[in-house]
């Protein structure tokens, strides 16, 4: 009988370390797979020169309107980036992209677009729940818009999605 209690002794005691070092390496390997965190920038900058997968934007009929809000973000623990664009600034990417279509420039003002502010969250942030926030709380935007390319591309089915959103917001 002395035999399997003298079993027992080293045979308990060698799992529980195999199954400590075990659990010790799992997360060892976790923390080097975690992707990094994303810098945090809240300073309002050009939306120009970015193209965005994954926004919020908030839409306002004044340039100031738009100003006053982008500053309000620093303190937002869901902003991760702020963009801003002015009427102007919409009516220049308006003729670029509708280069092509004379008629349509003809018929439209440099004052009938939006100045906006587009905002990217923090990994984790539901942005249809901040949409709504967001909403609520900037009571003279005109609009409040949810941008996420993959959910689109995934609600329409479409045959050539777009390339899929970096976690970064932007491609």
């Amino acid at each position: 009988m002395e035999k399997p209690r003298s079993l027992v002794r080293i045979v308990v005691p060698v799992v529980a370390a195999a199954l400590g070092a075990g659990v010790g390496l799992a997360f060892f390997v976790a923390a080097l797979l975690r992707p990094p965190d994303l810098p945090v920038d809240t300073n309002p900058v050009p939306l120009a020169g970015h193209n965005l997968c994954a926004s919020v934007a908030v839409y306002f009929r004044t340039d100031a309107e738009m100003r006053t809000a982008a500053d309000t973000f620093h303190d937002d623990p869901k902003a991760r980036r702020v963009f801003v664009q002015t009427k102007a600034e919409a009516f220049a990417r308006f003729k670029d992209v509708f280069k092509d279509q004379p008629e349509l420039l003809q018929a439209t003002q440099p004052d009938a677009l939006p100045a906006s502010v587009s905002l990217l969250a923090v990994p984790g942030t539901d942005l249809d729940a901040w949409a709504r926030e967001l909403h609520a709380r900037i009571t003279n935007a005109d609009q409040v818009q949810v941008n996420d390319l993959n959910a689109a591309a995934a609600q329409l089915k479409v045959t050539a999605p777009p390339p899929k959103c970096p976690r970064e917001g932007e491609y």
